[in-house]
């Protein structure tokens, strides 16, 4: 799911094989001194939340200080997690673009990106400084401690990232690529500041040049997508309107501080976490005993083992990593082929998207109010209906399999593995089921998640690498971070859209097309699948979200019903070449060239495809289960 933000050729930088130069060194040690802090509050994160549910549902004697902290802590963790991710290229960019230039270009380019996001992180440094200090004058209620120990987690964040890249390009080999890329990017931004008296009086065109233009420039240059949206929003707020700057800070900490985004870095873990333990292994194990002397038997597997999957981590690339490698090497013993393989690992990315518990699921509670436990419960259905259309896909493909070398499992066998995966395929319904009974919100379960699979890896599998522990607990900070930065500078786009008045034209323009809910709800697919391929799911749910889906429930159609719709669209665009990034993200974890899966994805994309028109057709199929 995460894009490399650069890659090593991009710096083009020259390290004796022997030795690392002074400032790769001074990078390591800021990093290590990074790196720590995050996954400390991470596990800090996970200790206060689970004591709050033991606290309110076990003793009846609930923490009223625990939300608070937690939440001043998620602030920092998000900060510190994006400040990782820079360090280690791990935000999230469109790269398809960028990855077709020739090499020097390509190296161009890359060193380009560093300095765009430089621009906006010195941009903003001054004015998230401001933010934090206005915040010292606001006691929090619970803790009574000023506020700006939650917001300097900006500042903070923001200078740590400024100062990664500016020792990434100290590590660029070619010192005129340095200055040219520096320079090009002052240039475009001089342009812009030195244009401010004509841009003023276009009004309503000002959205169309930064929000398309700037914003479609910097993704498709390579510009990691929160620092495009970054400086399309600064760009529009500093140079068009009045607005302090310090209001895009403002909406930055609202859109990071959404405590039911907390679910993102536990679930995260949780994904890493049954990984780790063996779980995911079981229940392959179990499916394959059942299925594995069927026809395509193993296929079915893969596509039941990510809805299993995804119903405990929420993380597409957690669920990948952790059903590939166990499914991929018997598969190719039998005779598939590497490219249908990663093909149909693939379209169950996109398939799963709805399962709870799915951080796009999670994301549109927070920006939209829509209930999570409804969504929860809206989402099971859709992934049983795609799962189905792949699976006929499959029957089709591998109706003349050889199987004359696979042995049938015994019913014993099958008895025996069924045991072992027991505790395993139980986690996604304790998780569901603490969420539905009110045992815990949406962000508290998933700590049930991580205790529970702790406890089953330690007594059960006795499968547990505590060595493993800093890098799993590293890695959640570094994906969280990235994933939390793209929704701050979003939830700034989206307020300025709000601010203009687009929203108003856009719910008149929606609301007024011919045919009512059914044209709403076409046209929203088409635009989601396009929307997916290029933003991936999160930024554009929460870029579009509080627009649509207003909308959505003025023409009639249900809220939760309409998250399933948009939800497998951005799947399938996603998880579709030539831009979709989950696409290259499944071909990095199978291993394959990306060019053998090209052709195989499509026949799976068009099974997908008719799923979704099943879900939007029929209604009942996402609230069928809702409890009125």
């Amino acid at each position: 799911m995460a894009h490399a933000e650069a890659t090593q050729a991009v710096n083009g930088e020259v390290v004796s094989p022997r030795r690392r130069s002074p400032v790769a060194t001074l990078e390591a040690w800021l990093g290590m001194l990074v790196e720590i802090p995050a996954a400390l509050l991470v596990v800090a994160e996970i200790v206060i939340l689970f004591a709050g549910v033991v606290a309110r549902y076990g003793l009846q004697r609930p923490l009223i200080w625990s939300d608070e902290l937690a939440s001043i802590l998620f602030l920092w963790l998000a900060m510190l997690g994006a400040a990782v991710a820079f360090r280690r290229s791990e935000h999230m960019r469109m790269t398809a673009v960028v990855a077709s230039a020739r090499p020097t270009l390509r190296a161009y380019l890359d060193v380009v990106a560093t300095c765009a996001a430089l621009a906006f992180l010195l941009l903003i440094a001054r004015p998230a400084y401001e933010f934090a200090y206005d915040e010292s004058f606001i006691t929090t209620p619970a803790l009574q401690i000023p506020n700006s120990w939650r917001a300097a987690a900006l500042p903070t964040g923001i200078c740590l990232m400024a100062l990664f890249a500016c020792l990434r390009l100290a590590r660029v080999g070619d010192i005129g690529l340095v200055l040219r890329a520096g320079v090009s990017v002052a240039l475009l931004i001089a342009v812009f500041w030195l244009g401010a008296p004509w841009l003023k009086p276009l009004g309503n065109l000002n959205l169309v040049i930064f929000f398309v233009g700037v914003a479609g420039f910097c993704v498709f240059t390579g510009v990691p997508i929160a620092f495009g949206f970054g400086l399309s929003i600064f760009g529009y707020l500093a140079l068009t309107t009045r607005t302090p700057v310090t209001v895009l800070v403002g909406r930055m900490d609202e859109g990071m501080s959404h405590l039911i985004l907390l679910a993102v870095p536990l679930f995260v873990f949780l994904g890493l976490l049954i990984e780790m333990t063996g779980m995911a292994r079981a229940m392959v194990a179990f499916l394959s005993s059942l299925l594995g002397h069927v026809r395509g038997g193993l296929h079915y597997v893969l596509v039941g083992a990510m809805y299993l999957v995804s119903g405990i981590s929420g993380s597409k690339a957690a669920d990948m990593a952790a059903v590939a490698p166990v499914l991929f090497p018997e598969m190719k013993l039998r005779g598939a082929k590497s490219g249908d393989l990663v093909a149909l690992l693939a379209a169950t990315g996109a398939q799963t998207e709805t399962i709870p518990p799915s951080l796009v699921l999670i994301t549109i509670g927070s920006v939209t109010g829509v209930s999570i436990s409804a969504l929860f419960t809206g989402g099971l259905l859709p992934g049983v209906v795609l799962a189905i259309t792949l699976s006929a896909l499959v029957w089709w493909r591998y109706r003349s399999e050889d199987l004359s070398h696979v042995t049938r499992a015994t019913g014993r066998e099958i008895a025996r593995s069924f045991i072992v995966a027991l505790p395993a395929l139980a986690l996604p319904f304790v998780i569901r089921a603490a969420v539905v009974e009110g045992i815990a919100t949406a962000t508290e379960v998933s700590t049930i998640g991580i205790v529970y699979g702790a406890i089953i890896g330690l007594l059960v599998y006795r499968c547990f690498d505590w060595r493993r522990l800093m890098p799993m607990l590293i890695e959640t900070a570094c994906l969280s971070g990235a994933i939390l930065l793209i929704i701050g500078t979003a939830t700034g786009m989206a307020w300025g859209l709000t601010q203009s008045g687009f929203s108003r034209a856009l719910a008149a323009a929606m609301t007024g097309l011919p045919g009512g809910s059914a044209t709403f709800i076409a046209v929203s697919i088409v635009a989601f699948t396009i929307l997916g391929s290029v933003l991936e799911g999160i930024p554009a749910i929460v870029l579009f979200g509080p627009l649509l889906f207003p909308i959505a429930k003025a023409v009639g159609v249900h809220e939760v019903h309409y998250a399933m719709i948009i939800i497998l669209a951005m799947g399938i665009g996603l998880f579709a070449p030539p831009f979709g990034v989950g696409y290259y993200a499944a071909c990095a974890i199978g291993r394959v060239d990306p060019a053998e899966g090209i052709r195989p994805i499509w026949g799976y994309l068009l099974a997908l495809l008719v799923g979704l028109i099943f879900v939007a057709i029929f209604p009942w199929i996402s609230i069928g289960f809702l409890s009125n």
